[in-house]
C-alpha cells in the first residue's frame, strides 16, 4: 500500500517530485528500494538533484502554424550558455513552441502536463525530465505566448536565441510584419500606443518630470510646462506606435503603419534570462571550502 509518509520518503531521498514517487511506488507495491532504483533508471531522482541550480540560460523560440494564423514564444532555461547551443536542446524548445501552438495550453503547468506532440505517451514534463538528465543540467520551461490571428502572426529571432518576438497583425503583409517585430526587439517598446499606459504610470512619470525641472530652478508654472514637453519624450520611448522606424528614422511607426495600411493587435518580447537572478559563484571562496 502507498501511503503518504511512503512517497515523502522517497522524496526527501531522493528529490523527485510527488506525482513521480507516486507513481513509482505504485508500480513497485510500496517496494522503497525498487521505486529508488526505478527512478534513477529513469533518470528522474538525478534530474531532480539538478532542479535547485538556477537555469538564467537558454533560449527563446518561436513557432508559427502552416497557415501563419498561430504563433508562439517560448523561454526554455538552462545553467550555461554551452546548452543553449546543443542541437537536442534546440530541437526540444522548438518541440515545446509547437505544443503552445498545437495544443494551447492555459499556463505553463498545464503544458508540462499536456502530452508531448513529438514523444508518444508521455507528458511535456516527462520528456523535460529525460533532457534534463541526457543533457546533465537543469532546464525549466520558464513562460510562453500565444496569438491566434485573423490577420497573420510574424515572428522574429535574434543573437541566435536571445531575444524573441511574435506580433499579432489584423491587417498588413508579411514584410511590414517582420519590421514590426525587428522595431521591437531592438527598441523595446511596453505598449502598442498611448491608450494601452496605464494612468497611474503616466502620473508617477509626470511626478518625476516635474520634480525634475523644480530641482534645476524652475517655478512650479514653468515646470508645469516642461513636464508636458518632457512626457512626449517618454511616449516615444514605450510606446510602438511613437517610436522612430529603425530602418528609417525619419518616420515614425504610425506613419510606417499608414502608408503600408497595416494595424498591430498585440505583441510580445521575451529576452532570455531577464529577470532571473544568477547566483554569482565566487571560485575562490569554492575552492576554501572544499579545502576546509
Amino acid at each position: 500500500m502507498v501511503t503518504a509518509s511512503l512517497v515523502k520518503e522517497l522524496r526527501e531521498k531522493t528529490g523527485a517530485g510527488m506525482m513521480d514517487c507516486k507513481k513509482v511506488l505504485t508500480e513497485t507495491d510500496g517496494d522503497l528500494e525498487k521505486a529508488m532504483e526505478l527512478l534513477r533508471e529513469r533518470g528522474i531522482a538525478k534530474a531532480a538533484k539538478k532542479s535547485g541550480r538556477v537555469a538564467a540560460e537558454g533560449l527563446v523560440e518561436a513557432y508559427i502554424s502552416e497557415d501563419g494564423k498561430v504563433g508562439a514564444i517560448v523561454e526554455v532555461n538552462a545553467e550555461t550558455d554551452f546548452v543553449a547551443k546543443n542541437e537536442e536542446f534546440k530541437n526540444f524548445v522548438n518541440s515545446v513552441a509547437k505544443q503552445v501552438v498545437v495544443k494551447n495550453p492555459k499556463d505553463v503547468e498545464e503544458l508540462l502536463a499536456q502530452e508531448s506532440i513529438d514523444v508518444s505517451g508521455k507528458t511535456v514534463n516527462e520528456v523535460l525530465v529525460e533532457k534534463i538528465s541526457t543533457i546533465g543540467e537543469n532546464m525549466t520551461i520558464r513562460r510562453f505566448a500565444r496569438f491566434e490571428s485573423t490577420g497573420l502572426v510574424e515572428k522574429y529571432i535574434h543573437g541566435d536565441g536571445k531575444i524573441a518576438v511574435l506580433v499579432n497583425m489584423s491587417k498588413g503583409d508579411k514584410e511590414v510584419a517582420k519590421d514590426i517585430c525587428m522595431q521591437i526587439a531592438a527598441a523595446r517598446p511596453e505598449f502598442i500606443k498611448r491608450d494601452n499606459v496605464p494612468a497611474e504610470r503616466v502620473e508617477k512619470e509626470m511626478e518625476i518630470l516635474k520634480v525634475q525641472a523644480m530641482n534645476e530652478g524652475k517655478p512650479a508654472q514653468i515646470a508645469e510646462k516642461i513636464v508636458q514637453g518632457r512626457i512626449g519624450k517618454f511616449y516615444e520611448e514605450i510606446c510602438l506606435v511613437d517610436q522612430a522606424f529603425v530602418k528609417n528614422p525619419d518616420i515614425k511607426i504610425s506613419q510606417l503603419l499608414k502608408e503600408k495600411d497595416a494595424d498591430i493587435i498585440e505583441f510580445a518580447r521575451f529576452e532570455k534570462g531577464e529577470g532571473i537572478e544568477k547566483k554569482e559563484e565566487n571560485f575562490a571562496e569554492e575552492v576554501m571550502k572544499q579545502l576546509k
